[in-house]
């Protein structure tokens, strides 16, 4: 198990470095918004973080 999430931690690394590369401070922003609604189970919370990805990702 250590190997998992070892490798479920590097890539969950890769993609937030992606995003902030790609969508700036605003993607990272977004991804913490989606994080923390998906963690807690908050559907407001995680869907303002996927609404404002999906915006990034539209306008760019």
């Amino acid at each position: 198990m250590p190997l998992v999430e070892m490798l479920l931690s590097t890539l969950g690394i890769g993609f937030e470095q992606i995003v902030q590369w790609r969508y700036g401070p605003m993607g990272i922003v977004a991804l913490v918004l989606l994080g923390i609604g998906l963690r807690a189970r908050n559907a407001t919370c995680a869907s303002v973080g996927a609404v404002v990805l999906v915006l990034l990702m539209v306008q760019a």
